[in-house]
């Protein structure tokens, strides 16, 4: 199995908590975005949104940054709905809160994504559909002794992001994974690194951050005894 490196300056959140651990002096803060992206995905295009959340502070006195992409939401079938994708985004949000809690790493907790009016425009897709479930539901079904199995996709994603008064090309690093237990087959999305599309420099670390974090899901995963094949960016 990869092994999982602390990296100084950080650039996850495993980073924060194990500089944390090894002694450093950390400040973290939260803020988020929630752009407009044009994505391109086998030949098709369509608009959604992304939701960010940008970390950062000091490690020891010295400045570091970096975002993470929480979810991607969109009107229609080529992703999550957007009202699916903010109760996504909190999800993962309040994990990785609670993981800076347990390290002893403050910030704000309450601090949550929202869609302000667009939420209201989405709440009857919400009602209708119930609740939304992630990777980390599908990884308590398989603990609570029912078996799970997990096809894993991964791909790299070129997309358009939209600011106020500027456009930038990311690529965007996404796993899917077909989920099947208790008689279903269920689909869930995550985004898993990303980088400006015209920097090629900046792909390897990229590549390295998203095969990190598959090797923490992976970890997971054996733990709860779910079926899957071990797969990485290259």
């Amino acid at each position: 199995m990869k092994q999982i490196n602390i990296n100084n300056p950080p650039y996850r959140i495993t980073d924060v908590v194990g500089l944390k651990k090894q002694g450093a002096k950390i400040t973290c803060h939260s803020s988020f975005e929630i752009l407009p992206v044009n994505f391109t995905h086998r030949d098709s295009a369509f608009q959604a949104f992304i939701f960010l959340c940008r970390y950062s502070g000091t490690v020891d006195g010295k400045d570091y940054s970096f975002r993470k992409c929480y979810a991607r939401g969109c009107p229609h079938n080529l992703c999550p709905h957007v009202a699916q994708a903010v109760m996504i985004a909190n999800r993962y949000l309040q994990r990785d809160y609670l993981r800076l809690k347990q390290g002893e790493v403050g910030i704000e907790e309450d601090r949550l994504f929202t869609l302000d009016d667009m939420i209201v425009k989405f709440k009857d897709y919400t009602d209708e559909h119930g609740p939304t479930l992630t990777i980390d539901d599908y990884i308590n079904i398989a603990k609570e002794g029912h078996q799970v199995s997990v096809d894993i996709d991964l791909e790299y994603v070129p997309a358009v992001e939209h600011f106020a008064n500027h456009k930038n090309s990311q690529t965007f690093l996404h796993g899917n994974f077909i989920v099947t237990t208790l008689g279903k087959t269920y689909q869930a999305q995550r985004c898993l690194s990303c980088y400006p599309t015209e920097k090629d420099e900046e792909k390897s670390l990229s590549v390295q951050i998203a095969n990190e974090r598959l090797v923490i899901l992976y970890k997971a995963f054996d733990q709860a005894l779910i079926k899957y094949e071990k797969r990485f960016f290259e």
